[in-house]
């Protein structure tokens, strides 16, 4: 045993602002015919994405033909802004009012300098609890104050790691709060361990030995996988961000620099975790969120530190082990999926001058492990609306620039988000590439035959899009459900003909709007209390399951930027991966089907059934997972309501695997799904199932 540090001081800082709804999410609603009234903001501003509370006083209006909350990635151009066809064929009996104030990205403007509130940690503790949970301990000291936050510090050690988590819990009464904070401890020697390590952006080793003067405040530090070691002769201190919580959802996924150190004097220093003041980005400077903090909630302000006997480079190792090494780890049986990477690829490569050039953006995907890309090009690039051939030159463009970029266990598809007259936003998938216009101009056909294209097609309503689906065996899903331009949906729309359909899959699990740090379960209202209810409500429909798809929405990549913690995958069932020039028709069967699990990486479900017949069943997990695991669950509908059983899982080691075993008793019960989630947020979880599954349902439907 040797001594890392003593004598340590824990500390906390908290900026906080107002949550405001953004006009983007009001869009459809008044589109719908909804007032933004007080109740409405009061429900929707706690799912914003383009808030920004820190930017003051924030009176930008968005760029004429811009849509709202609609920027461009890097320098690409503008976004989604250009005149197109409606969303809905069925527009509404009227549109909704708005509130008075100065046009801008939120409702409310302006801010005021007085909303913004800074705060840093102190303790007035006489003693302190300690508990046991499972192969956890415990240790929590009451009297933390946090400026507009109160409540207590805890320690969590877990049995089988040196892993050790310290975190603020604490709530605020105040209304309307967003929020960051920053964590670490001070108090470390650089006799004891006198330099900090870490892993710049382009992957270099990088180390600061306190040779300077002393430090005024934090210095932020842009480290390659959001690792910081402090380093001695006798081992080795790392600090860490939970994977994906600590992340609230941005535009793109530049690094920030998320850890820090900082010299307090010639024999001391300070590390930990921080989130930035705000984007780096100009175009993105209105995109920066926060986290949520609504009254009476308990925050979870978490840092990780691992202690290790080790040098540097071995402990930092030891905290990638969590992460799979930032890589989606393969799985016999399944491929990796993501949907809806707006990266102006085709545009990109015909600047290049050759359609043959690939870019960082998908090299970015496959280091990570990722081996099926959904594109969604025509999104503020090319000619989307146009209504014929300058459309489907682009497409086919679209299709053979991503046939080139594909390889051997690396598909690129040319799919889309055309959000054209069925409501909401939404993705597209083909299996092969189709030439189809979102106009139909007066007198066009709905299909006719093309020299140089084959069958092409041009829609107009919400029958035309459908009877696309169907002809070409297509199928979509809602974007990010119940915020952005999908404020309302798909509740609004439940009853159409179009979503009660089986061409349509169901909603994207795209977490991080809406979340805050006193939820267990990511995209809790947002995406399963939406799939549940639309599988409560299609119950004795006699149409397959709805369904979450991961999906991440974002714009272009380089090898800096930090996408792992925005990146949920879809793990597909699938016995090889189709080649680009052959029908895809397998992966679309797959989701189809159901044959699929959403993960954030460290959780695995290797296999999956619910055995039994008739009301005696059992649910049957095989899981793998790194962090240790917080605890599984058996989620059910029975028509009317959702209830779940809740299984408690503190008592199985880290870095380990176990097959879990649930009796189920299916009486009254229609539909049944299963999920695990860890001690850090992280989470996996299957597709819903009947229990009860009609005996035929047509692939059509």
């Amino acid at each position: 045993w040797s001594t890392l540090g003593q004598n340590l001081v824990p500390e906390f800082y908290v900026k906080s602002g107002v949550r405001r709804m953004t006009t983007q999410q009001g869009q459809p609603l008044i589109n719908l015919g909804v007032d933004i009234t007080p109740e409405v903001i009061e429900k929707n501003k706690w799912y914003a994405f383009w808030d920004a509370p820190f930017v003051i006083p924030g009176v930008a209006e968005p760029p004429a033909g811009r849509g709202q909350g609609q920027g461009a990635a890097r320098g690409q151009g503008p976004g989604r802004g250009q005149a197109g066809p409606p969303a809905q064929s069925e527009p509404a009996a009227r549109r909704g009012s708005v509130p008075p104030g100065p046009p801008g990205r939120v409702y409310g403007l302006p801010r005021r300098p007085e909303e913004i509130r800074r705060a840093d940690s102190s303790f007035k503790a006489s003693s302190c609890s300690v508990k046991t949970d499972g192969g956890r301990l415990e240790v929590e000291f009451s009297g933390l104050s946090l400026g507009i936050f109160a409540g207590s510090l805890r320690f969590t050690a877990y049995r089988g790691t040196n892993m050790f988590r310290m975190e603020a819990i604490a709530k605020t009464d105040e209304p309307s709060v967003a929020y960051k904070y920053e964590a670490g401890l001070r108090g470390l020697s650089t006799n004891l361990m006198p330099r900090v390590t870490w892993r710049d952006t382009g992957g270099d080793l990088q180390q600061y030995e306190f040779g300077g003067v002393k430090n005024d405040t934090r210095v932020n530090v842009k480290a390659k996988n959001r690792v910081l070691v402090a380093e001695g002769t006798g081992g080795s201190l790392a600090t860490f961000t939970p994977p994906h919580v600590f992340f609230f959802t941005r535009e793109v996924d530049t690094n920030l620099g998320y850890v820090w150190y900082r010299k307090d004097s010639n024999t001391s220093y300070g590390i930990g975790v921080r989130q930035a003041e705000g984007e780096e980005v100009q175009q993105y400077i209105e995109n920066f969120a926060l986290h949520n903090a609504p009254p009476g909630t308990w925050q979870r302000m978490a840092v990780y530190f691992l202690a290790s006997p080790d040098a540097g480079e071995p402990t930092r190792q030891a905290v990638m082990a969590f992460t799979h090494g930032d890589h989606f780890k393969p799985l016999s049986g399944y491929k990796t999926f993501v949907n809806h990477f707006h990266l102006r690829f085709t545009e990109r490569q015909r600047a290049s001058g050759s359609l043959d050039n690939t870019f960082q953006d998908l090299m970015v995907m496959r280091s990570v492990g990722i081996n099926i890309v959904g594109l969604s090009d025509f999104h503020g690039d090319m000619r989307p609306n146009d209504p014929g051939v300058g459309r489907y030159e682009d497409q086919r463009d679209y299709g053979l620039a991503s046939q080139k970029a594909s390889d051997k266990d690396f598909l690129v598809t040319p799919w889309e988000e055309p959000t054209a007259y069925f409501g909401g936003h939404y993705n597209t998938m083909f299996p092969k590439t189709v030439y189809w216009t979102k106009v139909r101009n007066a007198g066009q056909p709905f299909t006719e035959n093309l020299p140089g294209f084959g069958t092409v097609y041009h829609t107009g309503s919400t029958a035309d899009v459908q009877q696309l689906l169907d002809a070409e065996n297509g199928y979509w899903f809602h974007s990010h459900p119940r915020t952005k331009g999908t404020t309302g949906y798909p509740d609004a729309i439940v009853d159409k003909p179009w979503v009660k359909n089986d061409r349509y899959l169901g909603i994207a699990f795209k977490p991080g709007m809406g979340d805050n740090l006193s939820d267990p379960r990511m995209c809790e209202w947002r995406c399963f209390d939406a799939v549940d209810t639309m599988n409560n409500l299609y119950a004795s429909s006699g149409l397959r399951p709805k369904y979450l798809i991961a999906d991440v929405d974002t714009y272009r990549k380089g090898p800096e930027d930090d996408i792992y913690p925005g990146h949920p995958v879809n793990y597909v069932k699938l016995d090889r991966l189709p080649g680009p020039t052959e029908d895809w028709s397998p992966i679309l069967r797959s989701l189809r089907n159901g044959d699929f699990f959403v993960t954030t990486g460290e959780v695995l479900i290797r296999s999956y059934d619910v055995e039994g017949t008739g009301n005696r069943r059992t649910i049957s997990a095989d899981l793998e997972w790194t962090f240790p695991l917080e605890f599984v669950e058996v989620v059910w509908g029975d028509g009317k309501k959702v209830n779940r059983q809740v299984i408690r899982a503190t008592d199985v080691p880290p870095h380990s695997s176990k097959k879990f075993s649930i009796p189920f008793d299916a009486t009254g019960k229609v539909w049944v799904r299963f999920a695990a989630w860890d001690s850090a947020g992280n989470g996996a979880f299957v597709q819903p199932r009947w229990l009860n599954p009609p005996s035929a349902v047509t692939s059509s439907r």
